[in-house]
C-alpha cells in the first residue's frame, strides 16, 4: 500500500554494487522536529522545576543575596555564621577566585535557608483552615485571627506571580480524621434513613468497630498517612476506578455540552479546527506552566496536580486491574470519521498547526467520506466502551504486534481524539427533545465512535457544535468534582472548586466569545503558510473469526447498555441563582434541597445521596462526599408536605437544613468527611484480611441518588456582563445505580440553570422526565414559599409600627 511504503523513513540493503541507501527526508525531518521540540521541553520543565523547588522566593533573588555575601565579606563584615570563612577552610585556596566562590556557597546556603523558611511558613499558614467556617453573610464581621492569617498568606503568596505547580510544595497534607468523629458523622448522616430498630442495629456495629479492629487499621493509615503525599488518591485511583472491570461508557465517563446560545459557525471542518487549535495552546500553557494556579478567594490555592495528565493520555486496560500511561510528548490527534481513523500532524516547524492549516488537513478527511472501513475497523471502538477484561485479552493477542500494534499506539498516544459525527447537535427551547439527544451522542454516542480509554474525545457535530466525552480516571472533571459554596458575599459567590476538565472547556468557549476566530462564510480566518501534511490513514488486520467476534460482542453490549439509558436535560429558566440570593441562601444549597424534596416526591422515601466536594486545599487531594439527605433536609422536607406546617416554620427549617448542608461540605473541604475514611479503612481491612461487619455494610449502601454540579467562571476571560450567550450547558453523566438517578446541574446565570438528569429504562420506579418534572414543581414551590414568607413580614411590619405608636402615646 502506498501509505505502508511512505511510513519507512529509512532502509537500506547490501547488494552485490555495495550499500544501496533508501530514505525519506520529510519524515526524517519530522522525526528531527520532534526530538528538538522533545529536548525544549525538557529544557523547560527543567528550568520550571526549579522555579516552583524554590517557590515563594524568585529565584533571581539568588543573585542578590550572592551580591550581598560578596560585600559583607570584602568589606570585612561577618556573613551569618561565618559561612564564607567556614567556606574558605575546606577550599583548596584563599585566592580571589576562591574567596569569590566561597561568597557564592555562602550565599547559596543563605538563600535557600530564606526558600525553605517562606515556603514551609506558607505551608504553615494554609494548614489554617478557621477561614472556611467564617460567615460571610451581609453584616457579619471576619475575626482578627483570619484577618491577620489572610494578611501573611498575600504576603507569602502572591508578591512573586507563580506557575501552575508552583504551590505543590507548599500544600499541606490531607488530614486524617479520627475514628471516633467519623463514626459520629456516619450515624448522624444516616438517622433520616433508618428505622429506630435498624439505627440501634447500626449504632451497635458501629460501636464494636471502634471500640475493636478500627484501633489496628487506624493505625495503619496514620503511618500511610505521614508516608505518602496523600493517603487516600493512589487507594482511589487504584481500586474505584482501574480495577472496575465494568464497561466505561454511561458507567463511568462523563460528557460535556458546548456553549448553546452560541453558534459561532456551522461549518464542521472550521469549528474542529478552531476547537483543536485553541486546545493546543492550552496544552502549551499547561507545558510551560504559564497557566495561573485557581486561588480561593485570591489567597489559598489548589492542587493543580491533575493538570498533568490533561492530554496525551489513555487508560489502558488490563485483565485485572488498568493503568494510566501518560505520554510526555505528542506531535498527533487522531480524527475519527465515518469508522475510519487518521493520524493527523499538528505541528510545523516547531509551532502548533494554524486553524486555517488544520481546516485544510480536516476538509480533507470530509472529503474521504466515500472511504470505506477496513473489515472490524468501524465497531473497533466497541472494545472501549464494554467490558475491561474481555477488551484486555484481545489487545493482549490482537494487538501485541504488527500493523495492529502500531497503530493502537497511534490513537492511544495521540494528544487526544477528534470525532466527526455525521449527525447535527441540535438545541432549541420549544423542542426540548433535542437538547436530550446532544447529551446523548456525548455521552455515549453510537457505543463506536468513541475512543471511551482517552483521557477526552473532542465530538464535532455535523452542523458545527460541539461537545466532549472524557474518561474519568486522571482527574475530577466537570460531572464529579463539585462546588463548595460560600455563603453570599456581595454580588459575588466565592467558589472552591476548578474540575480540570470544566476549565479546559470553558477556555475553549471564552476564546471563541472573545476572539473573532470565522469569517463571514463561517471558516477560519488566515491564511495558510504552507500545506500542512495530508493525514494518514491508520490501517488494522482485524479479518480472522475470532477477533470479529470479541468486536461484535463488545458492539452487541454497548448497543443493550447505551440504549437503556433515559437521558433528560431540563432547562429551568423560571429563576436562578438571583432569587437564591435574595434568600440569602448558598445556590448549592437551595438546589439540593429541592432536589430532595423532588426525590421524597418521586420515591416516596429518603434514599443515600451523593454530592462530591473537593479537597484539593490539600496536596494531590482530588474528591470527599457530602451527603445531603440530613436530619435537618429531611425535617423540612416533611415539613413542605404537611399543610399544618406554618410558612415561617417552613423557612425556618430550611434555613437550618441549609446551613447544616454547608457545614457538611466545608467539613468534607477540610479533610473531615466521611466516605473516604471509611474507604481507606475497608482497603486497610482486606490487606490485613479482616472482616469487619460494619465496613461491608456501609461500602455496600447504593447511591440512588448521585448528584454535582459544574461550574462556571473559573477563568478571567470568561466576562459574562459582556458575553452573556457565553454559558455552557454542563455535563452530565450515568446514573450510578440501576434503580437510581444521576443528576449534574450548572447555575448558569441569574434566570436560568440545567440539570441533566439520568436513569435506566428496564427500572420500572424510575423515570427522568417524571423526576425532571418533580425538580420544576419543587423549585417552584420553593419560589412561592419565600414570597408567602416575605408578604407575611410585610403585613407585620404595620402592625409592629401601629404597637409601637401606641407605646409612644402612652
Amino acid at each position: 500500500m502506498a501509505e505502508a511504503h511512505s511510513a519507512v523513513a529509512f532502509s537500506f540493503s547490501i547488494t552485490h554494487e555495495g550499500w544501496d541507501i533508501n530514505y525519506d527526508r520529510e519524515v526524517l525531518d519530522l522525526v528531527w522536529q520532534s526530538g528538538v521540540r522533545s529536548w525544549k521541553k525538557r529544557l523547560a520543565r527543567f528550568r520550571t522545576g526549579v522555579r516552583n523547588g524554590v517557590y515563594p522566593a524568585h529565584l533571581q533573588s539568588l543573585w542578590l543575596v550572592i551580591a550581598i555575601a560578596v560585600g559583607l565579606h570584602f568589606t570585612k563584615r561577618h556573613v551569618p555564621f561565618d559561612l564564607v570563612n567556614k567556606w574558605l577552610s575546606v577550599l583548596p585556596g584563599d585566592t580571589l577566585q576562591w574567596q569569590l566562590t566561597a561568597c557564592s556557597l555562602a550565599g547559596l546556603v543563605v538563600w535557600l535557608s530564606i526558600c525553605y523558611t517562606m515556603r514551609y511558613s506558607l505551608k504553615l499558614l494554609l494548614m489554617y483552615k478557621g477561614w472556611m467556617y467564617e460567615k460571610r453573610a451581609p453584616g457579619s464581621r471576619v475575626s482578627l485571627q483570619t484577618r491577620l492569617w489572610g494578611l501573611f498568606v498575600k504576603i507569602l503568596a502572591t508578591w512573586n506571580k507563580p506557575g501552575l505547580y508552583s504551590f505543590q510544595g507548599s500544600l499541606p497534607r490531607l488530614p486524617l480524621p479520627s475514628v471516633q468523629d467519623t463514626m459520629s458523622r456516619y450515624l448522624r448522616s444516616v438517622r433520616p434513613l433508618l428505622d429506630d430498630s435498624n439505627y440501634n442495629r447500626m449504632e451497635r456495629l458501629a460501636k464494636e468497630f471502634q471500640l475493636g479492629i478500627s484501633t489496628k487499621l487506624q493505625r495503619y493509615l496514620f503511618l500511610k498517612s505521614w508516608w505518602s503525599t496523600n493517603y487516600v488518591s493512589d487507594w482511589w485511583e487504584e481500586y474505584v476506578y482501574l480495577r472496575g472491570r465494568g464497561a466505561l461508557m454511561v458507567n463511568s465517563n462523563f460528557y460535556g455540552i458546548d456553549a448553546i446560545f452560541m453558534h459561532p459557525t456551522k461549518v464542521q471542518s472550521a469549528r474542529a479546527a478552531s476547537v483543536v487549535n485553541l486546545l493546543l495552546q492550552f496544552r502549551r500553557t499547561v507545558e510551560r506552566q504559564e497557566l495561573e494556579p485557581i486561588l480561593v478567594q485570591g489567597l489559598v490555592p489548589l492542587c493543580s496536580w491533575q493538570y498533568e495528565r490533561i492530554f496525551n493520555t489513555v487508560r489502558a486496560p488490563g485483565v485485572e486491574s488498568d493503568k494510566i500511561i501518560h505520554y510526555q510528548d505528542s506531535n498527533h490527534i487522531v480524527v475519527l470519521y465515518r469508522g475510519c481513523y487518521y493520524k493527523v500532524i499538528i505541528y510545523h516547524n516547531g509551532r502548533i498547526l494554524r486553524p486555517c492549516e488544520l481546516q485544510i488537513q480536516i476538509d480533507h478527511i470530509l472529503q474521504q467520506g466515500a472511504e470505506k472501513p477496513q473489515p472490524g475497523e468501524e465497531l473497533l471502538a466497541s472494545l472501549t466502551a464494554g467490558d475491561r477484561t474481555k477488551w484486555a485479552q484481545v489487545r493482549q493477542t490482537v494487538f501485541a504486534k504488527g500493523v495492529n500494534r502500531t497503530s493502537l499506539h497511534t490513537v492511544e498516544s495521540a494528544a487526544f481524539v477528534l470525532s466527526l459525527d455525521e449527525k447535527p447537535f441540535e438545541f432549541d427551547l420549544a423542542h426540548p427533545e433535542k437538547l436530550d439527544q446532544f447529551g446523548r451522542y456525548l455521552l455515549h454516542g453510537n457505543g463506536h465512535d468513541r475512543w471511551f480509554d482517552k483521557s477526552f474525545t473532542v465530538c464535532v457535530g455535523s452542523n458545527g457544535r460541539i461537545g466532549f466525552n472524557a474518561e474519568h480516571t486522571w482527574a475530577d472533571a466537570a460531572v464529579m468534582s463539585h462546588i463548595w459554596e460560600m455563603l453570599i458575599m456581595g454580588e459575588t459567590e466565592q467558589r472552591a472548586d476548578a474540575p480540570v476538565m470544566a476549565h479546559v472547556w470553558e477556555n475553549i468557549v471564552a476564546e471563541e466569545a472573545t476572539n473573532p476566530r470565522y469569517d463571514e462564510n463561517g471558516n477560519t480566518v488566515g491564511i495558510p503558510e504552507f500545506e500542512p501534511p495530508t493525514p494518514k490513514r491508520l490501517t488494522w488486520d482485524l479479518n480472522d473469526r475470532v477477533t470479529q467476534d470479541a468486536i461484535e460482542e463488545a458492539h452487541i453490549a454497548a448497543q443493550k447498555l447505551l440504549n437503556d439509558v433515559d437521558l433528560r436535560i431540563l432547562v429551568h429558566d423560571a429563576y436562578g441563582k438571583g432569587l437564591m440570593k435574595t434568600c440569602r441562601l448558598s445556590p448549592d444549597a437551595f438546589i439540593q434541597m429541592a432536589l430532595q424534596l423532588a426525590y421524597y416526591r418521586d420515591a416516596g422515601k429518603f434514599s443515600l445521596t451523593y454530592e462530591a466536594s473537593m479537597t484539593r486545599l490539600f496536596r494531590e487531594g482530588r474528591t470527599e462526599t457530602v451527603r445531603p439527605c440530613t436530619i435537618e433536609s429531611a425535617a423540612w422536607v416533611k415539613a413542605m408536605l404537611d399543610t399544618n406546617v406554618s410558612v415561617e416554620e417552613r423557612v425556618r427549617l430550611l434555613n437550618a437544613a441549609c446551613e447544616r448542608h454547608q457545614l457538611g461540605y466545608q467539613d468534607a473541604m477540610c479533610g473531615k468527611g466521611i466516605d473516604r475514611h471509611l474507604f481507606c479503612l475497608y482497603v486497610v481491612s482486606k490487606y490485613l484480611e479482616i472482616d469487619s461487619p460494619f465496613l461491608q455494610e456501609v461500602l455496600s449502601e447504593p447511591w440512588r441518588l448521585s448528584t454535582s454540579q459544574t461550574p462556571h467562571g473559573q477563568t478571567s476571560k470568561m466576562d459574562l456582563k459582556k458575553h452573556p450567550n457565553c454559558i455552557s450547558a454542563g455535563g452530565g453523566f450515568g446514573p450510578v445505580a440501576d434503580d437510581g438517578y444521576g443528576v449534574s446541574y450548572i447555575v448558569a446565570g441569574e434566570d436560568l440553570i440545567f440539570f441533566h438528569i439520568s436513569s435506566k429504562k428496564s427500572c420500572g420506579t424510575t423515570s427522568s422526565e417524571r423526576f425532571a418534572q418533580e425538580i420544576c414543581r419543587a423549585l417552584g414551590d420553593m419560589k412561592h414559599l419565600f414570597e408567602e414568607y416575605r408578604s407575611l413580614q410585610k403585613q407585620k411590619q404595620p402592625t409592629a409600627a401601629v404597637k409601637s405608636d401606641k407605646a409612644e402615646v402612652k
